[in-house]
């Protein structure tokens, strides 16, 4: 027989979690003559089968269902289920914290993280250390903190020497430049073919060019009309090759800016229009459209591309790739709707050409195939070469849409 004190030693239990067993009836004490509680031997070992049925997880009333009858197997395989669970959050947590330490690769929590909450994933890799701009190509480029740095410098090694970072032709370019005509503008209506389109400067005023990157569309820009262009970056080494590549006359009339597109150093109602070819997605689409119009002369233009899908119905492959790369892309009628709302006037939209998508993937194809025996485990050569597979499953499925809209 044991005294309360004894059995409490025996157990590691408290007097008081004893005293509320015994009120439950999970153990039962003897009175002896002076009054003190006695507790059995089976007392004691019922006590210690209870703690191996607690250590499976089970509540205590569950517990002493299990000591009074059958096992309820359906019960069991709850608390099995729950008990996964925890274990499965458990190593999720681990995993993370382990990632944190710069032990492993935190895409994963990178990728999760930039859908449910970009704005704050922006600013908490900011606090990290990282400047604005290294903190975007990280949030859609290496998508790994603990890796950046190596796959930035894969990155620029593979896109070293390529014209342009993404699709685009001269023709789309300066199709949406003369959209941007005013309908009475005689030169509008003989501006019909590629060879018309260069025959002639057209259009004046200021353009600001969001995102130029080596200055592709800015040349065309500034051969093909009379805008005083400023081209914004937030990379030193593209604006030089934008530099690079103007002559003497079109420098006097391009001025190149190193800044964020999400912090725009300009006055409001500064420019006539605002040219941004696919590069809106870094900070948002309607995000854009809507910090950006402050900036838009009354009646001025806003010229975008951006990457659309052009089916109601993608395949799945197609779907979860964009899902995981871009997942604010939608539809091209949906983005029109957006810009409707954020107080646009659609003037055009059409999806680039063929001709855009080659220009961009062929080159970049060629510089995989001399690169890849180099790389053999370079994440950003792997996935340069996922993006292209999807391209060549493309059939249709997705464009880059082209908007011409004027400010309300």
């Amino acid at each position: 027989m044991y005294r309360i004190s004894e059995l409490a030693e025996k157990v590691g239990l408290s007097r008081s979690t004893l005293l509320y067993y015994e009120k439950v009836g999970l153990i039962s004490a003897k009175r002896q003559a002076n009054g003190y509680r006695s507790y059995s031997e089976q007392d004691l070992q019922r006590l210690k089968l209870l703690q191996q049925l607690q250590a499976g997880g089970l509540s205590l009333k569950e517990c002493q269902s299990c000591l009074e009858s059958r096992i309820d197997r359906g019960l069991l395989l709850q608390r099995l289920k729950v008990l996964d669970d925890e274990i499965a959050e458990k190593q999720q947590a681990r995993e993370l914290l382990s990632a944190m330490l710069g032990m492993s690769s935190m895409r994963d929590w990178h990728q999760t993280t930039e859908k449910q909450a970009p704005h704050a994933h922006l600013d908490w890799l900011m606090k990290q250390g990282f400047d604005e701009k290294q903190a975007l190509r990280l949030k859609w480029l290496s998508k790994d903190m603990n890796e950046h740095e190596l796959y930035m410098a894969d990155f620029e090694l593979i896109f070293d020497g390529l014209e342009r970072l993404g699709p685009g032709t001269e023709v789309d370019s300066l199709t949406a430049l003369k959209a941007t005509l005013p309908s009475t503008d005689p030169l509008k209506a003989v501006l019909s073919s590629t060879e018309s389109l260069k025959a002639e400067p057209f259009n004046s005023g200021e353009l600001l060019e969001i995102g130029c990157g080596k200055g592709v569309a800015t040349r065309v820009l500034a051969l093909h009309s009379e805008f005083t262009i400023t081209a914004l970056d937030n990379d030193k080494s593209n604006l030089n090759s934008l530099n690079k590549n103007l002559d003497k006359a079109l420098k006097q009339r391009v001025n190149t800016v190193c800044a964020s597109m999400t912090e725009l150093p300009f006055e409001r109602d500064q420019f006539d229009v605002i040219w941004c070819e696919g590069g809106a997605y870094i900070m948002g689409v309607e995000q854009a459209l809507k910090d950006w119009k402050p900036y838009i002369k009354a009646q001025g233009y806003l010229v975008l591309s951006d990457l659309v899908w052009s089916s109601d119905n993608p395949c799945d492959e197609l779907r979860a790739f964009w899902l995981q790369e871009y997942p604010d892309m939608v539809s091209a009628k949906q983005r029109i709707e957006q810009a409707k709302q954020a107080g646009y006037e659609l003037i055009d939209s059409f999806p680039l050409s063929e001709q855009a998508w080659s220009d961009y993937y062929a080159p970049l194809q060629g510089r995989v195939d001399e690169l890849e025996a180099m790389m053999p485990n370079s994440k950003a050569l792997a996935d340069v070469k996922m993006e292209l597979e999807i391209f060549h499953k493309r059939q249709g499925e997705f464009d880059y849409q082209m908007l011409v809209l004027k400010k309300m």
